[in-house]
């Protein structure tokens, strides 16, 4: 299973005084204003010098901010005790900082920057006594990071990073951020562009995502930030860089779910189990506390954790209220019980069939503020995937029993609903099989893993599944429910063999799910299902 890719609004400031709009809407102050023609003259010559950046103009640039560094030092240790001495020096220092900034016109040169020796320079500002020096830097890393700035540069984007990183980068942001506050308009600017480093530091290279966390207490800081029960920007795009940091990353998921991460992120979905959320970026920081919590339930470990604070009744709440996340609880309901009984039976004892059942036949509340073009095929698509968990999950007792009975009530009417679905994603994995083969009969070459993948694509994993439910019911025995599956394949020209098919082509191709165990035992029922049918 995959977090949702919704797009991520990037919460990148520019390099003024202005706070983002998110932030600054919700605590009701503005920054110092700022004269946007003056803006302007300065972006325009910011182009001018842009195009004539080259290694001399660097050299001298480098030259100029050590210099200014060198004078600052001095300075300061000379009048320790008046600051009105050293104040001039300061200034000088963030004007030379600034200059540096032309830098990310030419991300060519980063290369040199590096051998310059400067970096280790720049990055040692961030533990300076003036908070706005330190700043000054993360702006200054902020322009040299930002994705625009790197586009078709890679190599020399992955040299700057790594001598970053190399020079503690990480550490020493993480610590500047904590002695910031989000009271002042200017440190507020300084949070956001320190995440946006961050968030910067690992669209370049990934493996930071696990370095942030194993050497700074980014984590924690985040934890705090997602808790605030107030709507507020800085927590949105806390949430946001919380989900980057889990999505790729078992480590972080673990590290995440020691710390009461489980907890901590179900705290915050909380708040919306009977409510929805009032703005757009209120609503994506919903969204992406549940890409959070779906990457925590990837480890074993935190789907026990998330049984034990009562997550599982959580997310039947939010279904039952139909608000906004109603989508978002099945998903995370899905994550947490694929391969994982405990949380399975937990759902049946907490009365979860009905309302998931709900969902299985159709009845899916639509939300006028949800946009996206699939929502109601891709909660299909977790509704088949969360009754399979269901029948993998619970294989004997009462439980069992009950999960049966729910094809049996009503005159089977969720049978007649498994093989309108089986129909239905047959017809479309049908057609892009066909359409596959006319593509190599036009000779374009497509290998069978390629050509599985289209059929994925297309609809064939939830087919799968379904046919693994068809699986389940049939092993069971149950005369009614076996009779009203052969009629309806009947009625459509089909057999079981049709179904066998599927269920062949999914023992063959199965992938590794918690371990070869795991697969084996996967492949074992299916094969199990074969033979029966």
């Amino acid at each position: 299973m995959e977090v949702s890719n919704h797009t991520r609004k990037r919460k990148a400031i520019d390099a003024g005084n202005n706070s983002p709009a998110a932030y600054r809407g919700t605590d009701g102050y503005e920054p110092n204003s700022v004269d946007l023609s003056l803006l302007e003259a300065l972006e325009k010559s910011s182009h001018t010098q842009v195009e004539s950046v080259d290694v001399k103009t660097l050299k001298k640039l480098v030259l100029s901010f050590e210099r200014r560094l060198r004078d600052n030092i001095a300075a300061r240790l000379k009048y320790v005790e008046n600051p009105e001495k050293f104040a001039d020096s300061e200034v000088d220092l963030h004007d030379d900082l600034q200059k540096l900034k032309v830098l990310a016109g030419a991300p060519e040169l980063y290369p040199e920057l590096v051998g310059s020796n400067t970096v280790p320079s720049i990055v040692n500002l961030l533990s300076h006594d003036n908070v706005d020096i330190a700043n000054d830097v993360v702006q200054l890393l902020q322009d040299l990071t930002d994705e625009d700035a790197l586009e078709d540069n890679d190599e020399p984007a992955r040299v700057l990073v790594d001598a970053l990183v190399e020079n503690n980068v990480l550490e020493l942001l993480v610590q500047n951020m904590n002695r910031l506050s989000e009271a002042d308009p200017d440190e507020a600017t300084a949070i956001y562009a320190t995440l946006t480093v961050i968030e910067n530091l690992v669209e370049v290279k990934p493996a930071v995502a696990e370095l942030v966390c194993e050497r700074t207490k980014l984590l924690r800081w985040l934890l705090v930030k997602i808790k605030v029960r107030e709507f507020e920007g800085i927590k949105q795009y806390a949430s946001e860089i919380l989900a980057i940091l889990l999505q790729n990353s078992t480590a972080n998921q673990k590290r995440l779910g020691q710390m009461n991460g489980v907890d901590a992120v179900l705290e915050g979905v909380a708040m919306y189990k009977s409510k929805d959320p009032k703005t757009p970026d209120e609503e994506e920081m919903l969204e992406n506390l549940f890409d959070c919590l779906c990457c925590l339930l990837m480890p074993l470990e935190n789907k026990e954790r998330f049984v034990n604070a009562e997550g599982v009744e959580l997310m039947i709440i939010i279904m039952k209220q139909k608000k906004y996340a109603y989508g978002s609880a099945i998903r995370a309901l899905d994550f947490a019980m694929t391969n994982y009984p405990p949380a399975c039976e937990r759902f049946v004892d907490v009365m979860g069939l009905k309302t998931a059942f709900a969902a299985f036949m159709g009845k899916i509340p639509l939300n006028k503020r949800i946009k996206r073009e699939r929502y109601k095929e891709e909660l299909e698509e977790r509704v088949i995937s969360l009754v399979a968990s269901l029948f993998a999950g619970i294989l004997r007792g009462n439980r069992r029993d009950r999960l049966l009975s729910k094809f049996v009530e009503s005159e089977y009417e969720k049978i007649d609903r498994l093989m309108e679905l089986y129909i239905r994603y047959s017809d479309r994995v049908r057609s892009e099989a066909e359409r596959l083969d006319q593509l190599e009969l036009d000779d374009l070459e497509l290998d069978e893993d390629e050509k599985y993948n289209r059929k994925l694509e297309s609809g064939l994993y939830s087919l799968q599944l379904v046919a693994v439910i068809l699986g389940h019911i049939w092993c069971s025995e149950h005369s009614g429910m076996r009779a009203r599956i052969e009629l309806l394949l009947k009625q459509q020209k089909l057999s079981k063999n049709d179904v066998k098919e599927i269920l062949q082509e999914y023992h063959d191709n199965i992938g590794d799910l918690d371990g070869q165990e795991e697969k084996e035992r996967g492949q074992a029922r299916i094969q199990l299902f074969i033979s029966a049918m």
